[in-house]
């Protein structure tokens, strides 16, 4: 198992898919701060809006986090370097469970990086504006170490997406509907879950960092509602893994 672990942290080490996804989180997470610091200097001062700003660096972190491993498994097969890997290692599941772990450990990096970049600049354009800032320093490692937990478990759930799905483009666009679109809609007025929109994953989530404390789980209860779904999505990729051909 360290072998196959070491063989699937080198993967995502050496390919340039890894380091793109990192470059465009890192993008996408100052051009998100800097744009929401622009609002209005009324809506800014209110605490939830500041937490709201400082936790894009989660949410992006997290979508990034889940494409690297829905992409870490749709990528070989798409190529075919999967077939070597389970010449290696014909047990499967414990290949799905290496690039699990694998992609949990970078997606925590991920996660570190874009909740400390958001923090960082969002903390400098409040300043910058003139705003009093709502936030305390436990808030502001609550985000941070949030936005590395959820990031950490999307990761896991990317992978076991990929895993299930297989294509490539179908997996991608299926995290990025469901975390830019779907629960949006799901949350929204055109739906109304009512108060289940709590329990889905991409609330749970935010909770962890903290955002909309009156409103989200718990960040203890999100973090273990996201655990469930990250295991259990590692484990139906594995289990589909085990029993189909790979063509």
């Amino acid at each position: 198992m360290r072998a196959q672990l070491r063989a699937e942290l080198f993967k995502l080490r050496s390919t340039r898919t890894s380091l793109g996804l990192f470059a465009a989180m890192t993008g996408l997470v100052l051009l998100a701060v800097v744009l929401h610091s622009l609002l209005p200097a009324e809506a800014l001062a209110d605490r939830d809006n500041q937490l709201t700003i400082l936790g894009r660096g989660e949410f992006l972190g997290a979508l990034f986090a889940a494409l690297l491993g829905a992409l870490s498994v749709t990528a070989e097969i798409r190529h075919g370097t999967i077939r070597p890997t389970f010449l290696v290692t014909p047990r499967r599941g414990r290949v799905v469970w290496a690039k699990v772990t694998a992609c949990v450990l970078t997606g925590a990096g991920l996660g570190l990086v874009a909740g400390a970049v958001a923090a960082a600049v969002g903390l400098l354009a409040l300043r910058a504006r003139g705003i009093d800032l709502r936030l305390d320093g436990g808030d502001e490692v609550l985000l941070v170490a949030g936005s590395v937990a959820a990031a950490a478990l999307w990761a896991a759930i990317g992978v076991g997406v990929g895993a299930l799905v297989r294509h490539q483009v179908p997996a991608v666009v299926g995290v990025c509907a469901w975390l830019l679109f779907v629960e949006g809609l799901l949350v929204g007025d055109l739906v109304g879950l009512g108060e289940v929109f709590k329990f889905l994953p991409g609330s749970a989530a935010a909770a962890i960092s903290g955002q909309e404390p009156g409103t989200l789980l718990a960040p203890a209860v999100g973090l273990a509602l996201l655990a469930v779904y990250a295991a259990a999505a590692a484990e139906v990729g594995a289990l589909a893994t085990a029993r189909r051909d790979i063509g």
